[in-house]
């Protein structure tokens, strides 16, 4: 199986996803508790499947670092090896309804801007 190349809208995707997953993990942390691949399977699920392995755990680590998550340990579901799972602190929380508030505005402008003109020129 050969990987496609990625086209310029997935760079774009990706370039825009990349200043923003950190509050995607932690909103989707704020849902429940979740491991590292769990975060993989519900990024691709909403469409965002650009992000791999090699973004989540460096991002998880430092949002630790930061006391923005706290991991603990429980058993796999599957009888496995425990796994790490995170958990929003109350720092996190915080973050998480700034970040949003942040992204939401920033969105509102962004658009107002992106939709001001059309394929033939400005509006009126």
């Amino acid at each position: 199986m050969t990987k496609e190349l990625p086209t310029a809208g997935d760079q774009r995707r990706s370039q825009l996803l990349r200043g923003v997953l950190d509050l995607c993990l932690l909103s989707l942390i704020a849902e429940r508790p979740r491991y590292g691949y769990e975060f993989i399977e519900a990024l691709t699920e909403s469409g965002l499947e650009l992000v791999g392995e090699g973004s989540i755990y460096p991002l998880l680590a430092r949002m630790e670092r930061a006391g923005l998550v706290e991991p603990f340990r429980a058993p796999s579901p599957s009888g496995g090896a425990p796994r790490k799972y995170y958990r929003l602190s109350e720092a996190g929380r915080a973050e998480l309804e700034r970040g949003r508030i942040v992204w939401q505005g920033f969105t509102a402008q962004a658009d107002r801007i992106l939709t001001r003109t059309t394929h033939g020129g400005t509006t009126p």
